[in-house]
């Protein structure tokens, strides 16, 4: 921990200083310091040798307004919120204190990773407040909620064409995640954002990583899997893969064209894992055009190398709208 001098807030002329000259932002006091080697203090003798930059993602909790409640994650609440310095709209969300560190670090393991992308259908990291608790992650505000309450509350009103869009949406997220070799391992309609133009974007990583070979090996035994979103690779053995956020990808495709229903509604966990090693799948939603339904049944297959790419899933999808009146 470092402990400095302490600096003076802005003067009515709108100065910070911390002995002798103002100056209108921190940026500039410290570049001064550094171009003068003037001693910081006249009592430490201290010369700045070097300036560190700020990390940009790093906020302070002051830079936030917090605003009402919209929900809960394994971690904390999530709320709205406003930036202080420019309005924008953002939602937040906090890791209870009470939990223990490591519980902490996997909180904040979804910052770490959605810092380094940049794709209009991932949901964008803005920052991370840590300096003091609770802890925040702060990220853009979807406007349009998860694409589940949406598939059941707009379902009835939406064209095939629309809902192709939408998981076109997705399968180019999920194509860009693919590039970067990351796992998501919990997608879902439920952990996918809308816009108020109705873009989707893949959102909730805290069960995300990031493997150099694409393979994530999982110890942690069975405890808040998604099971019935899970490839049997990745629910028997823990073997988590691209392929295996393939198999869950037809399981959204399968929610997108039911206006999302409840997957194996009648099966408990065990009876679908049963089901699915004896062959059993999904049968096809009502609405759901036959090349869609073909799709999802390729997803579907039992040995991973079967299924297609996400790079495949994509192209097939805007083929199958252009074709679609």
């Amino acid at each position: 921990m470092c402990v400095g001098p302490p600096l003076s807030l802005p003067s009515p002329q709108n100065m910070y200083r911390l002995e002798g000259e103002g100056f209108p932002t921190i940026p500039l006091l410290i570049e001064h310091l550094l171009q003068s080697q003037q001693p910081i203090t006249r009592k430490s003798g201290i010369v700045l040798a070097r300036a560190v930059a700020k990390d940009k993602w790093v906020l302070n909790h002051e830079d936030v307004l917090l605003g009402e409640r919209i929900g809960r994650g394994n971690f904390g609440e999530v709320f709205s919120g406003r930036l202080r310095a420019d309005n924008t709209p953002v939602a937040v969300k906090s890791c209870r204190e009470t939990l223990p560190p490591e519980l902490k670090a996997k909180f904040l393991q979804e910052a770490r990773i959605l810092k380094q992308y940049n794709h209009p259908n991932i949901v964008r990291l803005i920052g991370v407040c840590t300096q003091k608790q609770p802890i925040y992650i702060v990220m853009e505000l979807v406007q349009g909620g998860d694409f589940l309450s949406f598939l059941r509350n707009e379902g009835p009103h939406l064209r095939v064409k629309e809902l192709l869009k939408m998981t076109e949406n997705a399968a180019a997220g999920m194509e860009y995640l693919e590039s970067k070799h990351c796992i998501h391992r919990d997608l879902a309609a439920r952990n996918c954002l809308v816009t108020e133009k109705n873009v989707l974007k893949i959102s909730d990583f805290g069960m995300s990583r990031e493997e150099e070979d694409g393979v994530y090996a999982s110890t942690g035994g069975m405890k808040q899997i998604p099971v019935k979103w899970t490839a049997p690779e990745a629910l028997n053995y823990g073997r988590y893969s691209s392929e295996s956020d393939v198999w869950s990808f037809g399981i959204l495709l399968w929610e997108a064209f039911s206006l999302g229903a409840v997957p194996y509604a009648n099966l408990s966990n065990q009876q679908m894992r049963e089901a699915v090693e004896q062959g059993m799948r999904l049968d096809p939603p009502e609405q759901c055009p036959e090349e869609v339904y073909r799709l999802m049944q390729r997803c579907w297959e039992y040995d991973p190398r079967k299924r297609p790419s996400f790079s495949t899933i994509h192209q097939d999808l805007i083929a199958i709208r252009k074709r679609h009146r």
